[in-house]
């Protein structure tokens, strides 16, 4: 890893909506990055839920910023993406939910201002974001694992060591998300 990319700052965001099955696939990927692995040098993940316009802040703040999503492309659920910020800003069939469209609108107002970090969205096709259930439809249950380890290696390529430090599965780490929306 060079010098400059040990002082690069980066960050994981997790978003969507635990609430409407798939929707939440992006918030479940943070917390399993999280829960399961060590970064050196450290990154920054976080649980950004629908921050919406609060993308913007870390837009600008940080180097990196590696999205975790659905992406409304018309191809079989749980293929995957990875889909650089100049890339997504020409998909205009990809916005299909409310935070996906303040993303794109995040990075078309960002870009054109002076300094926006490298955007890259890791994304996958859902196969149910209506249904109310905090889960993952068994499809994506199935294409979770794949979905993980190209994000690990996005972050890898960004020159952070990635170790294993869990194994927990996505069963285990769902009860989070169930305890946390009644506890609020």
């Amino acid at each position: 890893m060079s010098e400059n990319n040990s002082n690069r700052r980066i960050i994981v965001v997790g978003v969507g909506n635990v609430l409407f099955k798939d929707e939440g696939v992006g918030c479940y990927a943070a917390k399993m990055l999280e829960t399961n692995y060590r970064f050196s040098p450290e990154i920054e993940i976080i649980d950004g839920a629908t921050l919406g316009f609060k993308l913007m802040t870390y837009f600008q703040e940080y180097d990196d910023v590696i999205i975790l999503d659905t992406v409304s492309i018309e191809e079989a659920p749980g293929s995957l993406y990875r889909l650089p910020s100049d890339v997504l800003l020409g998909l205009g069939s990809y916005r299909k939910t409310a935070h996906e469209v303040e993303v794109v609108e995040m990075l078309e107002i960002c870009s054109m201002l002076d300094q926006i970090a490298n955007v890259t969205i890791m994304g996958i096709v859902p196969e149910d974001i209506e249904s109310v259930d905090i889960d993952l439809t068994d499809t994506l249950k199935k294409h979770f694992p794949a979905f993980i380890a190209e994000i690990v290696k996005e972050i890898q390529q960004l020159g952070v060591t990635v170790t294993a430090k869990d194994n927990q599965t996505f069963e285990e780490i769902l009860p989070l998300f169930s305890e946390a929306q009644f506890s609020r």
